[in-house]
């Protein structure tokens, strides 16, 4: 007979070598499974790694696709550092961009630096906003978060979808349903190649991992994940803390949705997303709710998603064959996370009568 038992916490070098092992084994057992299927595994992964950084244009695709990545977990992070289950970062990437779409569309006759400047504090302020409907239910009323963020997702690619076919249908797209292109002064300027929305992660990453180390608001998070009581009973303001945070954390996915309706769609659609939304969870929980690892996380996701899309042309199968290799990275990772934390120990049947 077995049962579960908790483990002792172990160091903090001993949880990255199980970590990197899981993913070690992730990679062979990918490799079993491509073979049996009949692929070349090392053709699969070679190729990968050449549709995402064997030229200019493929490393800026895949960065591109790492920027938004990058912001999205640094937000699910902040929600889930506090043990708040922030499923819909998908929707507040979208109110985010429907905030700077409206900038973009109504304003772009200001200076450029005043019309990004506005996009950028609306696409904040709409992402949190979305984000505080499910946190104000939960502290009300003790609703479950992960079903509220997920549903409000939906709504939200909806509310994109009509604006899309009906309001803010461009009247010059020839019946095409589409909303108009954004004027030069609503795109984020390019950096050495790069939309400057990368010098924006990368100030964040740091502000994160400031936030959640180094400052009250970030013990104050931490204490209020490990035990609501506890944070009660060392006399802080629960409610306030996870309004707060969870402001920030949609406030995160909004800035996100700007950047990427501004720099690499230049218009808004139903379709902005590619569900990074949901991505962004996993690489979250994948990198330990740690700002820096996110951003290397994020990065290696991004060179799965861009080297899928060349397997296609490259290999003639599908890109899903980088989702299943994602899929099954996420469980053996996933794994890790049991065997860090219990063990599974042998328990002896006592016999009958023994006390």
């Amino acid at each position: 007979m077995f049962r579960v038992v908790k483990k002792d916490e172990l160091t903090h070098k001993k949880e990255i070598m199980i970590r990197i092992s899981a993913v070690i084994l992730a990679l062979i057992f990918v490799a079993i499974v491509m073979t049996i299927v009949g692929y070349n595994a090392l053709e699969i992964f070679s190729n990968i790694i050449k549709g995402s950084l064997s030229s200019k244009y493929r490393i800026v695709e895949t960065i591109n696709k790492t920027i938004p990545l990058t912001v999205l977990s640094l937000g699910v992070a902040i929600a889930f550092k506090m043990k708040f289950w922030n499923i819909g970062a998908e929707g507040q990437f979208y109110m985010g961009a429907f905030g700077a779409t409206f900038v973009a569309l109504n304003f772009s006759y200001l200076p450029s630096p005043v019309v990004l400047t506005l996009m950028f504090i609306a696409g904040a302020i709409c992402g949190g906003l979305w984000a505080l409907i499910p946190a104000l239910l939960k502290t009300k009323f003790e609703t479950s978060e992960t079903l509220v963020t997920l549903m409000l997702n939906y709504i939200a690619i909806k509310w994109i979808s009509y604006l899309q076919y009906g309001p803010w249908k461009d009247p010059n797209g020839i019946g095409f349903p589409k909303i108009a292109t954004f004027e030069k002064s609503a795109v984020l300027p390019k950096v050495f190649g790069i939309h400057c929305g990368f010098i924006i992660a990368l100030v964040l990453v740091v502000l994160v991992h400031i936030l959640l180390t180094k400052t009250k608001l970030g013990y104050e998070i931490s204490v209020l994940g490990e035990s609501q009581t506890t944070a009660k009973y060392a006399g802080m303001n629960v409610v306030k803390i996870i309004i707060i945070a969870i402001l920030l954390s949609g406030a995160m996915a909004g800035i996100a949705g700007m950047m990427q309706c501004s720099a690499i769609e230049q218009t808004l659609n139903d379709k902005l997303s590619g569900g990074l939304g949901f991505t962004a969870v996993i690489t979250t929980w994948l990198a330990n709710l740690s700002a820096p690892l996110i951003l290397v996380v994020s990065f290696l996701f991004a060179l799965l998603l861009q080297g899928g899309a060349f397997l296609q042309s490259a290999m003639q199968i599908p890109a899903s064959v980088a989702e299943v290799i994602q899929g099954i990275i996420i469980f053996f990772v996933l794994a890790s996370e049991f065997f860090i934390r219990y063990k599974i120990v042998r328990v002896h049947k006592v016999e009958k009568g023994a006390k």
